[in-house]
């Protein structure tokens, strides 16, 4: 069985025997490796309509079980498309995990180039935030979300470590504003906990679709505010406070938690993956903008 630092093998020749033994009524589709993909799953395109999504490490497992039972609930709630899981898929031929089959959602990933400025979009996230806050929240203590004092440690860490890139001042101010700043005190809501650029899609320039609910969870929906600093410009990150009513201290939380999301992926693969570089740069720096 594998470990939290045990990657198993995952290739093409897997994907095949895992898909035409567990679900023959679409062995004949063919399989197209998407590239590049995220870092927690490898995915295939399952002929035009599906997608297969195998977990990479232990730390990704259990998303297809969650997806696959609250997803359906919510997409009817939202005003944008999110994926809609078909099956589950039980470990076999070594590979030891569930692993998941989605209904395939058109789109290209969105850009800043296209999307920074629109006010347009930023209310159209607001709205879908506001949409899935309000969808009921079960009290289920799995899906209780991680406070943002619990990343202390590693964030100041990170602020240490790439000083000499960003101004370290700055960073622990902002840090120290946000850990003390007072926390959620309504009941707790539904976070999408991964809601950054990368995880919307476009159709014809206008956004379609919103991805990867692996950090879906219950509680303070600061974390959500990252995308505010992952996408927007200053003008449109301003009609996306306002269209979702976002207090000081929640707003201080969420440049917190795009800080810390932002540093943690700057400090494990800016080194080597220069897209990944550029991006966590830019979300630092509108983090501290504000």
């Amino acid at each position: 069985m594998a470990t939290a630092d045990t990657r198993p093998t995952i290739d093409a020749a897997l994907a095949r025997r895992l898909v035409d033994t567990q679900f023959p009524q679409w062995a004949a589709l063919p399989l197209r490796l998407l590239d590049p993909a995220g870092s927690d799953h490898v995915i295939y395109r399952l002929g035009e309509r599906l997608s297969v999504r195998l977990p990479r490490h232990a730390g990704a497992i259990g998303q297809a079980e969650k997806e696959l039972e609250w997803l359906p609930r919510l997409a009817p709630r939202l005003p944008l498309a999110i994926p809609v899981p078909v099956g589950v898929g039980e470990p076999d031929f070594g590979y030891p995990w569930r692993w998941a089959v989605s209904r395939w959602l058109d789109g290209e990933v969105a850009t800043v180039e296209a999307l920074a400025d629109s006010s347009t979009a930023a209310v159209e996230l607001a709205e879908f935030l506001a949409a899935l806050q309000r969808f009921e929240s079960p009290a289920v203590k799995d899906l209780t979300g991680r406070p943002l004092a619990d990343r202390d440690h590693e964030t100041r860490a990170a602020i240490a470590e790439v000083g000499g890139v960003f101004d370290a001042t700055a960073m622990t101010e902002l840090w120290d504003a946000a850990v003390h700043a007072p926390g959620w005190d309504r009941p707790p809501v539904w976070f999408h906990g991964d809601f950054h650029t990368g995880n919307l899609l476009t159709v014809d320039g206008r956004l379609s679709a919103v991805i990867d609910f692996g950090g879906l969870g219950i509680g303070d929906p600061a974390c959500d505010l990252t995308i505010a600093f992952t996408l927007m410009s200053a003008g449109s990150r301003a009609a996306f406070r306002a269209a979702l009513d976002v207090d000081d201290a929640t707003w201080t939380r969420g440049r917190g938690w795009a800080l810390a999301t932002g540093l943690n992926a700057y400090t494990a693969y800016a080194a080597t993956h220069p897209r990944i570089a550029a991006q966590t740069t830019r979300q630092i720096t509108e983090a501290l903008i504000g």
